[in-house]
């Protein structure tokens, strides 16, 4: 999800200042910047210093001098403490300083007790989110939507903060005068994914977003027939080329590609992390072309210029998503693929690959763009064998004797409805511990809390801490069960279960999203532990877990090359997808 915006500097208008000194808006910045020093130092008593001052830092920060502009706001807030638009700026201006800390304790001071400073809460509430302080965060925004409700972007992080905090019910109390049908059609695209499995609902909630946030393009650059390649041009448009789930799904595709069909271009937006995935993917590419300083409309007319015959959105409704150059519509066939696992409803997407299990035939139309199931899995993946370190229970922290189910999905996918599935669980299965990822203290609190609340001690619950991927793919080879979520399951973490015998149990919905580890399941011949429903998917993991003979049964099935023969063959994958891009291709 992308980060809530941070505020735009503001500029004092239509205050008296500006009939003071008339014909300020002609002048240049830098002619205006001398104006107001001039007008300081000509009226020290004036009751308009404050507006000057401000005023005065706007121009500095738009230019450049940042640490001026934060003397100017100061002198401001020392007229006038209660203009908040200064102490929004000053903030933001030590925000980019890297002085996180003060900006926050700015902000807290100018809010005082006066509810309505909306954009000071927001601000607030935006930074204690990207430092992970998510109750305080959600306070702060809950407060903002009551004194404005009419705020979808903040509604959008509000209810996302509460799923990623375990907040439960995940509504809270509300928003006056919003039905909780108001509040569901403004959450945010990846929310969504964890809210419902109604594809529909979900469709409609990127629709919304996508409404507020891409405006349609001036012009479509690319021709309408296609191009005349020998080889077809294949774009992949991307921020997460760099140790992402999606950069581990996605390299041996590309290293693959036959090259005597197929010209393989990265658009490539990722900070360089410096890790050998990365090497690898920038590698694999024949043009590297980096997007992350361009506009969308610079974007646009590259890949246009590239004569590209079908672009791939690996990102859809994500943080980093270039969806402002595709309204551009730069090449001929434009899809969507494995970065947002659902409807990314913009109109100049013709495609949406899949496999006919996360999609079957009878939900195609509750889907755009239109679905394009490939031949098998629709995921992709690395099958190159990982060098894992030696590690036991005992050196992560885990009891020998017990049974261990585990669930390393992020904690937003969890709701309150699946945890009572597991609470039940670990009561019927007396020895079992149940195993997740130290994501965020706040949730991790919670969720101690709400075992307790279903009769389950929270010492059953253990929090294995962030790692490298080695050491998390070893991981999950010390687990006993893999208890997956709902309506989210688990997608690139799913396949490193089953790459690591670990058995899963899931239960498939309606959605794209609820359907992913079922057709993985599938791919592996491991469906008896696919579920439709929540009573059969605790009976399911009731059964194995009480049971060593069933869960060795359960593991044995997955031993060996099964991963590598099935999930792990990038280079049928690679074939099978190969066939898709040439069924899409346009020609003139």
């Amino acid at each position: 999800m992308a980060p809530l915006d941070a505020a735009m500097p503001v500029t004092l208008i239509g205050l008296p200042l500006e009939a003071m000194m008339p014909g300020i808006e002609a002048l240049s910045p830098g002619q205006a910047v001398s104006a107001y020093r001039a007008w300081l130092s000509a009226n020290p008593a004036s009751p308009q210093r404050f507006a000057a001052w401000f005023n005065l830092g706007a121009l500095l920060g738009g230019g450049g001098e940042r640490v001026a502009a934060m003397i100017a706001y100061r002198q401001a807030l020392a007229l006038k403490p209660d203009l908040h638009q200064a102490s929004v700026n000053l903030g933001l201006a030590l925000e980019a300083e890297g002085r996180t800390d003060e900006a926050l304790a700015l902000w807290t001071d100018a809010l005082h007790a006066d509810p309505t400073r909306t954009a000071l809460l927001n601000q607030r509430g935006r930074l204690l989110e990207t430092r992970k302080h998510y109750a305080a965060a959600e306070q702060d925004l809950h407060a903002s939507l009551l004194a404005d409700p009419d705020q979808p972007d903040v509604i959008q992080h509000w209810t996302h903060l509460r799923q990623k905090a375990c907040l439960w019910p995940l509504l809270g109390d509300g928003i006056p005068g919003m039905t909780q049908r108001d509040i569901v059609l403004r959450n945010g695209p990846l929310g969504a994914l964890a809210l419902t499995d109604c594809p529909v609902q979900q469709r409609g909630i990127g629709e919304t977003w996508i409404g507020r946030k891409i405006p349609p393009a001036p012009e479509r650059l690319a021709p309408e027939h296609g191009y005349a390649h020998d080889r077809i041009r294949i774009g992949y448009l991307s921020s997460d080329f760099c140790r992402h789930a999606m950069g581990f799904l996605i390299v041996e595709l590309l290293e693959r590609h036959d090259r005597a069909q197929f010209e393989v271009f990265g658009y490539c937006s990722t900070r360089d992390d410096g890790s050998e995935l990365r090497r690898r993917i920038v590698t694999a590419f024949d043009h590297h072309v980096p997007i992350g300083h361009l506009s969308e409309e610079e974007v646009a007319r590259r890949i246009r210029r590239d004569e590209i015959d079908i672009l791939i959105d690996l990102n859809g409704l994500t943080a980093g998503a270039r969806l402002g150059a595709l309204r551009w519509k730069p090449a001929p066939v434009q899809t969507t693929y494995l970065g947002y696992v659902g409807s990314v409803p913009l109109p100049e997407l013709d495609w949406m690959i899949c496999d006919d299990i996360v999609v079957p035939p009878e939900e195609f139309a509750s889907y755009i763009p239109r679905p394009l199931p490939i031949a098998g899995c629709y995921q992709a993946n690395d099958g190159r064998r990982p060098s894992l370190p030696d590690i036991t229970r005992a050196s992560e922290g885990l009891p020998d004797n017990a049974v261990v189910f585990c669930c390393f999905n992020n904690f937003y996918k969890i709701t309150p409805e699946m945890f009572a599935a597991w609470a039940a669980i670990l009561r019927a299965v007396s020895n079992g511990v149940l195993w997740l990822t130290e994501d965020n203290p706040t949730g991790m609190a919670n969720l101690r809390d709400a075992a307790a609340s279903h009769g389950v001690s929270p010492a059953r619950l253990l929090f294995a801490s962030r790692c490298e991927p080695e050491r998390y793919l070893a991981r999950l080879g010390l687990a006993d069960l893999f208890l997956d979520t709902f309506p989210y399951n688990a997608g690139t973490v799913a396949s490193d279960a089953l790459r690591m015998g670990l058995p899963i149990v899931t239960r498939a919905g309606r959605s794209f999203a609820s359907r992913m580890a079922t057709s993985l399941l599938t791919a592996v011949g491991a469906t008896d532990c696919a579920t439709t429903s929540l009573a059969d998917y605790v009976n399911k993991a009731i059964t194995l877990g009480s049971s060593p003979d069933q869960r060795a049964t359960a593991r044995a099935a997955l031993a060996g090359d099964v991963w590598a023969r099935s999930l792990g063959d990038a280079a049928g994958f690679t074939a099978r997808i190969e066939d898709a891009y040439r069924s899409i291709r346009l020609q003139p």
